[in-house]
């Protein structure tokens, strides 16, 4: 009995642990295939080779051409964070209607979502929460436009959400719509064609 009750509660340390920091860099992923255990909501996300990549060889790149009403949504599937300190590195490749991407955090599903974007055709840095494919915007920043890899990074401590842009802060909002954990993931919209590496996740 004791030797199980120390087994059960290593296993919930270890669970623990993996809940706390995770990471993906894509390197060791198949190409032309979705990353192992991200399930893709909407768009077409796929690894590829890139040699501009922050950590080489391989990026997640979202290429659907989707009309401008779509949210391309990939989720990691046992991802589970509340209190999280999240980012990414993100490089916008191309789009006519919309560029750039960014994180979501908090995620019930591909509907409803706490994101924070960088869009380089209007230079701008976003905040918003996405109930039933409905954005509400809860934070703005004119960033400038800037070409190659960008960091996007969000704390979300209880209510309060701060966003960063290659380090420095830009938003600061508090919204409680979304109170409990949730699955992290990345996003783009409409025709946007963005490569996204070195994602990172632990608990805040």
């Amino acid at each position: 009995m004791a030797r199980s009750i120390v087994f059960a509660l290593l296993m919930v340390a270890a669970a623990a642990t993996a809940a706390v920091a995770a990471s993906w860099n894509f390197d060791r992923e198949k190409s032309e295939l979705a990353p192992a255990g991200f399930y893709v909501t909407a768009g077409q996300w796929k690894v590829k080779a890139d040699p501009t990549a922050p950590s080489k060889p391989n990026v997640l790149a979202q290429i659907a051409r989707s009309s401008l009403d779509t949210y391309n949504v990939v989720l990691i599937a046992d991802s589970s964070y509340k209190n999280v300190d999240l980012s990414v590195k993100m490089r916008p490749v191309a789009g006519l209607s919309e560029q750039g991407g960014g994180v979501v955090w908090r995620a019930l599903d591909g509907r409803n979502y706490y994101l924070a974007s960088y869009n380089p055709l209007s230079g701008e840095f976003l905040l918003y929460k996405v109930q039933n494919f409905g954005r509400i915007q809860l934070g703005r920043a004119q960033t400038g436009s800037f070409a190659g890899w960008r960091t996007i990074r969000v704390v979300m401590t209880g209510d309060h959400i701060e966003g960063y842009l290659d380090g420095r802060k830009y938003l600061d909002a508090r919204d409680g719509s979304f109170p409990e954990a949730g699955r992290i993931g990345l996003w783009t919209r409409g025709d946007s064609l963005t490569y996204f590496d070195d994602l990172s996740a632990g608990a805040h």
